[in-house]
């Protein structure tokens, strides 16, 4: 993926399958979010080709989007609608029926702890709420992928545990799941396998095991200490 001379994404080659919940770790600037951008359709690669369920996503977008739920890292919101208001308007956007709506999504609220928060406008939500919101509206149509980037942002170690514990069981029910974190104990914590890319192009991939087995630690590093020797022998360094 190219910016005019800027080559932000390298001949990256990834493929996750159905039902793996997939840690996408990187410095700053490593080009995570112009790949996540690539896979959700928000930007067309200058090339090569990016396929969700088997459907290119450039050549049967609507077909392709309809299987993803997308969180990004700043959730955008319609601020004057309620939180249950807003549950609505995404089942309208993906056609699942009114009373469907009603049904998933008051399940999903308690079980993300949003129930109390249902009547009430957006705007006068916290961060962190927002934050459960937005993963309830991403998962309100049942998407076979899930693409969700910073998770944990401004969420309390309770609630945070309460999104590890629903992200890990979409995955297990089937979903592939695909996440973006600066945290390395999350992906630590959740991940089926790793991947980490540095100036835009994929370094390492692999379960956590397979990753330790590589590395100069004899098998005993800690996630934190594998990518940052894998990020120094790519000759970059870590942003501060």
């Amino acid at each position: 993926m190219r910016f005019g001379d800027l080559l932000a994404v390298d001949g990256v080659e990834l493929t996750v399958p159905q039902g793996e919940l997939f840690a996408f770790l990187g410095p700053n600037g490593a080009g995570k979010t112009t790949t996540i951008r690539n896979l959700t359709g928000l930007l067309k690669p200058t090339a090569g080709r990016i396929r969700i369920c088997g459907i290119d996503m450039f050549e049967c977008p609507t077909a392709a989007k309809a299987r993803i739920g997308y969180v990004p890292d700043v959730p955008v919101f319609y601020e004057k609608l309620t939180a249950m208001e807003f549950m609505h308007f995404i089942g309208d956007l993906f056609d699942v029926s009114e009373d469907k709506a009603a049904e998933e999504g008051k399940a999903l609220f308690e079980t993300l702890h949003l129930g109390e928060y249902a009547n009430q406008q957006i705007e006068t939500l916290s961060h962190g709420t927002k934050q459960r919101l937005a993963i309830a509206s991403a998962l309100l149509h049942e998407p076979e992928v899930m693409v969700i980037d910073e998770p944990m942002i401004g969420l309390d170690p309770l609630h945070a545990r309460t999104v590890k514990e629903q992200l890990m069981a979409c995955a297990a029910r089937g979903m592939t799941v695909f996440m973006s974190t600066h945290l390395l104990n999350v992906a630590e914590e959740m991940a089926d396998r790793i991947g980490i890319i540095n100036r835009g192009k994929l370094i390492a991939v692999g379960a956590l095991e397979e990753l330790r087995a590589g590395g100069s630690g004899g098998g005993g590093d800690a996630l934190e200490e594998i990518f940052l020797d894998l990020v120094a022998e790519d000759g970059s360094g870590v942003d501060p």
